[in-house]
């Protein structure tokens, strides 16, 4: 039996909080960052996390407890935010338009940010001389490479990386080094497929440096990472830097990749019981897509987690209960099919938490962080995150 709460003390727990409500749990997150950080220490690199997952500068803080590190975003917002809060040293990971390469470079004249940007294309390389002339800045890029066939990019060995290197030094800029993203690693499950997916990843970034070296380009950045490879990775001779961003939080699809453990997932949404269909084995709870995402990125796993894994409110999981379906603010709860498990008793208003498939897409449906500790139903802090473009 749960000992009783005064007003003041429930005030600061989740039995506080209006649901849907995202958490945060600081003892995992932890656990999280200084495991990728000390990697990527023994691999000699430098590590480069993304915060599009986090978009916090509480979170950063946690990675950078001292002064501000190199960072990566996926937003010119992220790193307008980033360079209010001290961070110099950005690098802008989607390909560039000219209206974004234009805002960038206005912020890093505003700011002196060094905010590095990303192409593939002749068209993109050439409107950087607009750009410079638009700015002052001499915009500084990476050329995106494709690894794996997964997204955008150039070939390591494709005649056009060259051309378009030399364009970019036409139009007045400066070629940073190169960037790749093995993103086929999601689609993976295996350590040994993992260590491969990272041995290609790093094979590609290294050729296409040697390749524009050749070339007279001095390529001094060689930017490599996906969560899953940075993990599985054995051997980074010749990258200088990984990025990493959803290892901070974890999820259900990195699970099921086998990136970590179902203990190891750092966010949940906090909801409420408010309703049953026991003649149809449901629970429902008022989290739905607007709370949880649509994201069903486990569908194509071994293991089809639904909208995501149900836990008790402190964090404990019931096997085999996921929320099975969800609408805009409603999500139905049910034991997995053909588990032998049955329906825990949640009555009217009990609390649970949901782990997510996707952690960036969960967390981007909420403006802050209620950070817990472990089990503990304990407010310790409240965590502003930002959204928009």
């Amino acid at each position: 039996m749960q000992p009783t709460l005064s007003m003041r003390e429930e005030s600061k727990t989740i039995h506080a909080l209006a649901t849907p409500s995202l958490l945060l749990d600081r003892a995992r997150l932890e656990r999280n960052i200084l495991r990728l950080a000390e990697h990527s220490r023994n691999l000699g690199v430098v590590l480069r996390p993304h915060m599009k997952t986090a978009k916090s500068i509480d979170v950063a803080r946690q990675i950078f407890p001292g002064e501000p590190g190199p960072i990566t975003v996926s937003t010119i917002a992220e790193a307008e935010y980033f360079a209010g809060h001290g961070f110099r040293d950005m690098t802008y990971a989607v390909g560039l338009s000219p209206a974004s390469a234009t805002r960038a470079m206005e912020l890093c004249r505003r700011t002196g940010v060094d905010l590095k940007l990303l192409l593939d294309t002749v068209e993109q390389a050439d409107a950087l001389a607009d750009v410079r002339a638009l700015t002052g800045v001499t915009p500084s890029v990476f050329l995106e490479l494709d690894c794996d066939d997964h997204r955008g990019g150039l070939k390591p060995d494709d005649p056009k990386l060259v051309e378009v290197a030399d364009r970019v030094v036409a139009a007045g800029g400066k070629v940073a080094g190169v960037l790749a993203h093995a993103g086929e690693s999601y689609g993976l499950s295996t350590p040994d497929s993992l260590v491969r997916a990272a041995q290609n990843e790093r094979f590609a970034t290294v050729r296409a440096a040697e390749v524009l070296r050749a070339h007279g380009h001095a390529c001094p950045i060689v930017s490599l990472g996906s969560t899953p490879t940075a993990h599985f990775a054995e051997n980074l001779e010749g990258v200088t830097e990984v990025r990493a961003g959803v290892y901070m939080f974890f999820d259900l699809v990195q699970h099921g990749v086998g990136v970590c453990a179902i203990d190891d997932i750092a966010i949940s949404v906090l909801a409420t019981v408010i309703g049953a269909k026991p003649e149809k084995g449901w629970v429902l709870v008022d989290a739905g897509w607007m709370a949880l995402s649509r994201d069903r990125g486990t569908a194509n796993q071994q293991l089809d987690q639904g909208y995501g894994v149900v836990c008790d409110e402190t964090g404990r999981v019931f096997e085999d209960l996921i929320v099975c379906q969800a609408s805009q603010e409603h999500g139905i709860l049910a034991i997995r099919s053909g588990s032998g498990k049955t329906m825990p008793e949640l009555p009217i208003g009990s609390r649970i938490r949901i782990l997510p498939n996707h952690a960036c897409a969960m967390a981007a449906q909420h403006d802050f962080y209620s950070v817990v500790n472990g089990e503990s139903r304990k407010i310790d802090a409240r965590w502003e995150r930002i959204r928009g473009w």
